[in-house]
């Protein structure tokens, strides 16, 4: 096997993508390579083992000269005008879409545009208008609310940046009953994230979770402590402790002992 597989990752994305190389690489390095979408300009982040299936990769063409730069930001350049250019065409056609951004791939053979709608959107017209003035092949992508905000970026409310545009490579799906179990409140204000749908991160403790909630009574029911019968106000899931309300008093009792005395 006469070449190295490589890791690279392009802009606007947070997973990298695998090329070959019969060449010595470098991490870091910036490279030309061939994808099904034409040629593109990457960073390379890592050195992967090869095998037998590695050898449908793509190529690695060649390590980005002073001129493949000068391209490149020409092109993100460029790719900012087209959004403006794309705006204005929206608005002369009427469509009810918001366009977030525009790139052309390195040899721009092709100008991908994202955008996002409500609804679907019949943008025939205006592909051909963008076709006339930019001479290449025109795509637009709809995407969804938490693909822009991997796309745009920003802080969430963790004070950090979103960990779709910093590290997630697979958005999961992500349903109300991860802020239940977890005890959240459910207020849209606390478990939403920038792009206004259930935070990501809501994944990260689940099964933490779902372990320590075992055999945890709800809010609500009625147990004895001291011989006494309270309430259950509130539960503590990862410290496994209640407080219960005893004759108009609060009193913080654990789980574990409480089953252990039933024993």
């Amino acid at each position: 096997m006469d070449y190295k597989v490589y890791s690279v990752l392009f802009k606007n994305t947070s997973k990298p993508y695998s090329f070959k190389a019969n060449f010595e690489v470098n991490i870091n390095d910036n490279v030309i390579v061939e994808t099904e979408k034409g040629m593109q300009y990457g960073r390379v982040v890592a050195e992967k083992n090869a095998d037998v299936s590695n050898d449908e990769l793509k190529d690695i063409l060649r390590i980005a000269t002073p001129e493949d730069d000068e391209i490149y930001y020409k092109n993100l350049k460029d790719g900012c005008s087209a959004v403006k250019k794309c705006k204005e065409f929206v608005k002369e056609l009427n469509l009810d879409m918001s366009v977030i951004n525009a790139n052309f791939n390195f040899d721009r053979s092709q100008l991908l545009i994202n955008f996002s709608a409500d609804d679907r959107v019949d943008f025939r017209e205006l592909t051909r208008k963008l076709a006339a003035v930019y001479r290449t092949r025109i795509e637009l992508r709809q995407i969804g609310a938490r693909d822009k905000a991997k796309l745009i970026g920003g802080v969430g409310i963790c004070g950090q940046k979103l960990c779709c545009s910093r590290f997630l490579n697979q958005i999961e799906s992500i349903s109300i009953n991860k802020a239940k179990n977890q005890n959240l409140a459910l207020n849209p204000s606390k478990i939403n994230g920038c792009c206004g749908r259930l935070l990501c991160c809501l994944c990260y403790e689940e099964d933490e979770y779902l372990r320590c909630s075992k055999g945890l009574m709800p809010t609500g029911s009625i147990i004895k402590v001291n011989g006494k019968e309270g309430t259950i106000i509130s539960v503590d899931i990862l410290n496994r402790t209640y407080k219960v309300l005893v004759d108009e008093e609060k009193i913080e009792v654990k789980a574990d002992e409480l089953n252990a005395s039933k024993k």
